[in-house]
């Protein structure tokens, strides 16, 4: 007899967690008990496009499910995610885990006195190229990140550190595996009273250093990641889900040789969302779990601390 379905639900049906919702209603091993919406228009064109109910209150959802994703705004992650743990839920909460290192702690504290998965959506850990570098990559010197944008206002009641670098800081923490022992960045404001472009440039305890940028007001869209050791270099294109390497090789033109990767095209967050009801039905710790999305955000707003000084001068 197959295992009964993990019932899920998400707070917050808005650009994004429509996204959640439409997957677990097709995800094998899920099934979709219903949502939280604050927008009585919007519940209802979800609720009539899915098939499932909607919820009054978190209450509500906690009685009914088993597992929820928060896709709310940065700023009220921990509000929503604290009841539910204290309720039985395991929790995907999207990246960044909350709004401060504070709130961070009182959910990874809540989650280990209720025996609760928190799951945290940094969706590159979980787009296919990824797989290629965590592979490839054997002893990293520098990287180059660039992550662009055009403007949007979803998500502007945080920085673009907190809104876009983090990806980048969660995948370069993860391949470089060392402690942040120096930062240098700068930021600009453009559109909003927070940064809407920075830079900042990471040294870790082994020597290595990478080179962060990212921009929410750019005329077009980017995600890349470069990675250069001992005999070559990556380059990723995290949208494209492509990328290749270049090699040393002396009977190549030039001394270097270069290789296209082979990589399976998906859906990152169909994957996500599949490995987080993995986690809940086996109860196994998630490749991105609250360490890893804590550690993000600990130097994320170490970047946005540096920053926030020189935008008040005009």
């Amino acid at each position: 007899m197959s295992p009964a379905p993990i019932r899920c639900g998400v707070v917050g049906t808005g650009s994004l967690g429509q996204h959640h919702a439409r997957i677990y209603a097709s995800l094998p091993g899920a099934t979709l008990a219903g949502i939280v919406e604050a927008d009585d228009a919007r519940a209802a064109e979800i609720c009539g496009r899915l098939g499932c109910r909607r919820f009054a209150s978190l209450d509500e959802l906690a009685e009914h499910c088993d597992a929820a994703s928060i896709v709310v705004p940065t700023d009220r992650h921990a509000e929503v995610a604290l009841p539910l743990l204290a309720k039985g839920v395991d929790l995907l909460v999207e990246k960044p885990l909350c709004a401060s290192l504070d709130e961070a702690e009182r959910i990874v504290s809540a989650a280990a006195k209720a025996g609760r998965i928190v799951q945290v959506g940094h969706i590159e850990h979980y787009n296919p190229v990824m797989a290629q570098l965590e592979r490839m990559v054997t002893d990293a010197r520098y990287l180059t990140a660039e992550r662009l944008a055009p403007f949007t206002p979803r998500g502007t009641e945080v920085g673009v550190v907190l809104d876009l670098m983090i990806h980048d800081i969660g995948v370069v923490l993860q391949l470089v595996r060392s402690p942040v022992e120096r930062i240098d960045a700068v930021g600009v404001s453009v559109l909003t009273r927070t940064e809407d472009i920075a830079n900042a440039r990471l040294r870790f305890a082994n020597g290595t250093v990478a080179n962060l940028s990212a921009s929410r007001v750019s005329l077009k869209k980017s995600r890349e990641i470069r990675v250069f050791q001992p005999g070559g270099y990556l380059s990723i294109d995290f949208m494209g889900q492509k990328g290749h390497l270049v090699r040393v090789d002396p009977a190549a033109e030039g001394g270097f040789a270069k290789e296209d990767l082979p990589i399976e095209k998906g859906e990152p967050l169909a994957i996500e969302l599949a490995s987080f009801v993995g986690c809940v039905r086996d109860r196994r710790d998630p490749k991105v779990g609250a360490a890893l999305g804590r550690s993000a955000l600990e130097v994320a707003l170490a970047i946005t601390e540096q920053i926030r000084p020189g935008l008040g001068r005009r």
